[in-house]
């Protein structure tokens, strides 16, 4: 019987999970950690703000002097003193006067609120060094007013262990003034092309043979997602130099992945390869990507892929992207939407089917191609993976489906 997609992704998970407990770790400036994973929790040197600031372009003040009096809610008029730029250290403000400031500008001491430009009589700034008084409207302590430690507060967890490191995170550290940070050495994968019918990308095609693709499309999708891949050349239909192969690589990876020789053909190097080893070879209830191969070659992680382009990319981001996600922290799940179909489908009884599809303006969606493993054209044009259950074989045009964006 067919294992579900649900069970199959629960199995990877669990091959996977002693990769949460590697340990290795080196410390990196922040542009080369990008898209790394966080290695222990990083507390706040300094607080953010380090100073109360503006958070407008108007005057600093004292509110009490603003404050009505005898009925009045109007404010009142107070004598303009030297303006406070973004970046000085202003003078106490005494009682009685209103300085110029600017956004992001530290408050000067005895200031409590900031009145924007905009309600001020006049509204605009006076010339530096003119005398001027300006008038201005009642308001509360704190308006306007970026506290400090508003942000963050020095000593507090700024961000946890296991947080991947995006454009926000290593601008939070640029802001805290670190320079560099400690990250998870990444998962190195050995990448493993088979078959005796694929040749290398730029030599002779000689007849009945093809270029292998497979290569190049998981190890994009692998590097993109923060892997450390090492690719060997394309191995033979020989199960012998198969081994010697992965042999050579132990020691140096935590994790193997194939692509071809895992279904039912006569020649399937990989399942031969796996003679006596922790490896099982089962059929998942999935188009593409059904034959998949699970489990350790002298204890290390190995998933073996089906050899079709578009089964390989499927079995990635349906089996170890998600994987991966939960136990080391990357590469991040899809993002997950729903969409319209612009046209009909048919999907076979008991199989959760993945079409490549366009999703376009408006919130509909294009399938490109058709159930083909090979039709790597059709996957080149796409722009999302659309799910289709197993127990769904009909769907019309219109009918809402789940969409995961590439």
């Amino acid at each position: 019987m067919a294992r579900s997609v649900a069970a199959h992704r629960e199995a990877v998970k669990e091959l996977l999970s002693g990769l949460a407990r590697l340990g290795s770790t080196e410390e990196l400036p922040l542009m080369a950690a990008l898209g790394r994973v966080l290695a222990d929790d990083v507390l706040a040197p300094l607080s953010l703000p380090p100073f109360a600031n503006s958070q407008m372009d108007g005057f600093a003040v004292r509110s009490a002097d603003l404050a009505p009096h005898s009925g009045s809610d109007v404010g009142a008029e107070l004598t303009v003193v030297d303006p406070v730029p973004a970046g000085a250290f202003p003078a106490r403000l005494m009682p009685g006067t209103a300085a110029p400031i600017m956004t992001g500008a530290m408050m000067p001491e005895g200031a409590d609120a900031v009145v924007p430009i905009e309600q001020a009589v006049p509204d605009v700034f006076p010339a530096p060094g003119v005398s001027a008084t300006v008038r201005l409207p009642t308001t509360e302590p704190g308006t306007f007013v970026r506290d400090a430690g508003s942000d963050i507060t020095e000593g507090t967890v700024a961000l946890r262990s296991g947080t991947a490191l995006g454009p926000g995170q290593l601008g939070l550290l640029a802001a805290l003034g670190m320079t560099a940070v400690e990250v998870r050495t990444p998962v190195r994968v050995l990448l493993v092309t088979t078959g005796d019918e694929v040749v290398e990308p730029g030599t002779s095609l000689p007849e009945g043979k093809i270029y292998d693709s497979n290569g190049t499309l998981l190890e994009a999708a692998m590097v993109q997602s923060g892997l450390r891949v090492t690719r060997t050349g394309i191995s033979s239909d020989n199960p012998a130099a198969l081994e010697d192969l992965l042999h050579a690589h132990l020691g140096a990876i935590d994790l193997i992945v194939t692509t071809g020789g895992v279904s039912k053909g006569a020649y399937e190097v990989v399942k031969q390869a796996m003679d006596g080893q922790a490896v099982e070879f089962v059929s998942v209830a999935m188009q593409p990507g059904g034959p998949q191969g699970i489990g350790k070659f002298d204890g290390v992680p190995l998933l073996g892929f089906p050899g079709n382009p578009v089964s390989c990319l499927v079995s990635f981001e349906m089996f170890l992207r998600p994987a991966l996600a939960v136990v080391v922290g990357i590469p991040a799940l899809r993002p997950s939407l729903q969409a319209r179909l612009t046209e009909s489908l048919t999907s076979p009884a008991g199989k959760h089917q993945v079409r490549r599809g366009t999703l376009l303006p408006g919130g509909s969606v294009r399938l490109e191609g058709g159930v083909g493993s090979h039709l790597i054209h059709a996957l080149a044009n796409s722009n999302a993976l659309v799910q289709v259950p197993a127990d769904v074989t009909e769907l019309d045009a219109g009918a809402e489906v789940e969409v995961w964006m590439l």
